[in-house]
């Protein structure tokens, strides 16, 4: 975990931009100070770093004017989508012009032969899913947040689906990015292979901004499947609910879902969503497929489960009662925060190996049964990934040691382990002092591509890696 750098002092936009924006946008630029502060946070613990201006463009044309005017004095520009972010992946270091995207929500087109569709950045999933109702698709990758199309691209976001479905890096086909200089690219195009040269749609997915201005996205869909079930199903222990994954993933079984929450963490569910689940190590599972096909999951790994003794294990198919379920894992950082009503949360992000699950998480669950701090994890446990929530008061100094402590031996464990420091929720500038432990002498080569197409650094910088070292 990285605390903030000091903020630098208020630089003023250049008259001549502020004309410029002003001429090109009219009422859609504006440096409110109201505005501004609330586009310069996400909802992670850190505090806000507004930007000097917010502008609202709508098409990828008034995105590349944006850039280029801005290029031509050296402003920074920082885009932002939803602010669901929880790096500091908004956060204006440097000042400059926030590029809020939520107006470019045009879906471009739908082709459900092809199973595919192209979006403008701003629209979100929840509404891609809601114009996909009457097709028989549906877009799966799902963060939790009624996150952007732009937004999940820029941080390769992935979330409850990712063990069947993948993640953005799997579902992103085809990109229209604006580079640092003001150019419009299209990156990829909708055949489902290629070997054409260098994958900028791969380079550009997870940069969070700081390569280009991604404004419109073509995305893979997935056909509804004809039978969802849901099941929840307690543990005695956090090994005994992790090897039944570990189980289940080496059976074969394409299971959809699986979530792991640990006792503290339903315990918050239980008061914040009003329900009665046992309070112990938990894990959600969804199955997607034909009616036969789903049976047959939920018998293996109800069988899988009361081995490990699990032996509650209780499934629906009821939308209502599935959709209550789910409902409850969604809010579950909610939930944790209300645990502590007035503090703030920041959440680790590790990723490791599936064989290595298990260890990894009872030891870290002996980690935080050691300390005085508020912790909850949850985990999207059948890729190897788990979330740490720390609940505190981030003014207070040995809150934050102590956070800060916890979280370095999460890191530490999950790299020796052969994960990863993020998962899922990108490096922002909250994880950038682990990217050089995780990453070596690669680090020097992102900082070259960095600056190779961001000369000036002027692309959301601060984040992931610095060029004024």
């Amino acid at each position: 975990m990285t605390f903030p750098p000091d903020p630098l002092p208020d630089r003023p936009l250049p008259p001549d931009l502020v004309a410029a924006l002003v001429a090109l946008l009219g009422p859609r630029f504006t440096s409110a100070a109201a505005v501004r502060l609330q586009h310069g946070r996400d909802e992670s613990y850190h505090p806000p770093f507004p930007p000097d201006a917010v502008v609202y463009p709508h098409t990828t044309e008034e995105v590349a004017a944006i850039v280029r005017a801005c290029a031509a004095r050296r402003v920074p520009m920082i885009p932002f989508g939803a602010g669901t972010s929880l790096e500091g992946h908004v956060a204006a270091l440097r000042g400059g012009v926030c590029l809020d995207l939520s107006g470019m929500d045009a879906i471009v087109a739908v082709r459900p032969q092809d199973m595919d569709a192209t979006v403008q950045a701003g629209v979100t999933r929840k509404r891609l899913n809601a114009h996909l109702r009457d097709t028989g698709l549906f877009f799966p990758i799902d963060p939790g947040a009624d996150a952007t199309l732009g937004g999940m691209a820029a941080t390769r976001a992935s979330g409850t689906n990712a063990v069947r479905y993948g993640t953005m890096r799997e579902a992103v086909l085809a990109l229209t990015v604006v580079t640092p200089q003001g150019e419009v690219i299209r990156t990829g195009g909708r055949a489902r292979k290629s070997s054409a040269g260098y994958d900028l749609t791969r380079l550009y997915v997870g940069s969070e901004g700081t390569l280009g201005l991604i404004t419109e996205v073509t995305v893979r869909l997935h056909g509804i499947p004809e039978t969802v079930m849901a099941a929840v199903c307690p543990f005695p222990s956090v090994a005994q609910a992790v090897n039944t994954v570990i189980h289940t993933i080496q059976a074969g079984i394409p299971i959809a879902r699986v979530e792991f929450l640990n006792a503290h963490q339903m315990e918050a569910v239980n008061r914040y969503s009003r329900m009665n689940h046992a309070v112990t190590p938990t894990l959600f599972f969804e199955f997607h497929g034909s009616p036969a096909h789903v049976t047959e999951q939920v018998e293996v790994v109800r069988a899988l489960a009361a081995d490990q003794g699990g032996a509650d294990f209780q499934w629906t198919a009821t939308p209502e009662e599935r959709d209550r379920l789910w409902a409850a894992r969604h809010t579950a950082y909610y939930a944790a925060l209300a645990l502590r009503p007035g503090a703030k949360g920041f959440s680790s992000d590790v990723c490791v190996p599936i064989s290595r699950l298990a260890d990894c998480l009872t030891e870290t669950e002996a980690d935080l049964e050691a300390s005085s701090l508020t912790t909850t994890v949850v985990g999207h446990v059948g890729d190897g990934n788990f979330h740490v929530l720390f609940v505190i008061d981030p003014d207070d100094p040995a809150q934050r040691e102590e956070a800060n402590r916890l979280n370095e031996r999460i890191v530490a464990r999950a790299l020796a382990m052969e994960g990863t420091c993020t998962g899922e929720h990108g490096i922002g500038y909250g994880k950038m002092s682990h990217l050089e432990a995780e990453h070596g002498d690669a680090l020097a080569v992102m900082r070259r591509l960095k600056r190779a197409l961001d000369p000036d650094d002027l692309m959301n910088p601060g984040k992931i890696v610095r060029l004024d070292l």
